[in-house]
């Protein structure tokens, strides 16, 4: 797929197939997420794959804070992608002073990079995905038992897609474009 066409088609998917995603599959949606650009090149973004159903579930249950539609999402997923970051480096130089005015903003700027860029990369493998903000971070890095310093930036579901959602309206350049 050429990269306009790419953009334009990614949906957010909803409901997936059984199909399971292979381990192989995921790695070559993550090689190519890869490509993200981060600040100062720091990669802080790094990707979990649930494919466990217990662990799956034990997320769903209890880091979604009872809001059913993502319980759902993350539950009807062969895989969940856990999108993590490395604390206190984006935005900051190596003495640990901020770099820029928008100090640990920059660490969910890069986050953000990093889910676009991998859901447009499981667009190109035929995947579907669906980005959730909804839920308890703490639990999420309970469950998985991560470190004091990886944050959970995003919990994205991934699978083959069993719908074809309809484009959403967009704005047009003209509402969201101001040249000076």
């Amino acid at each position: 797929m050429q990269a306009k066409e790419l953009i334009e088609t990614r949906r957010s998917i909803r409901r997936f197939k059984d199909t399971p995603v292979t381990p192989e599959l995921l790695r070559q949606v993550v090689d190519l997420a890869s490509n993200a650009p981060s600040w100062k090149n720091s990669q802080t973004a790094a990707y979990i794959a649930v494919t466990d159903t217990a662990v799956k579930t034990k997320i769903a249950e209890d880091a979604t804070m009872a809001f059913s539609k993502n319980k759902d999402n993350i539950n009807g997923a062969p895989a969940l992608i856990v999108l993590t970051t490395r604390d206190g480096v984006s935005g900051y130089e190596p003495d640990g002073k901020a770099s820029t005015s928008k100090g640990e903003h920059w660490q969910s700027f890069d986050a953000g990079i990093a889910a676009q860029t991998l859901c447009l990369s499981a667009h190109e493998y035929g995947l579907g995905t669906v980005i959730l903000g909804i839920y308890q971070e703490d639990k999420v890095r309970e469950i998985l038992g991560l470190p004091e310093d990886i944050k959970v930036s995003a919990l994205i579901p991934i699978g083959f897609p069993d719908e074809q959602p309809d484009k959403r309206p967009r704005k047009s350049a003209d509402e969201l474009l101001r040249i000076v």
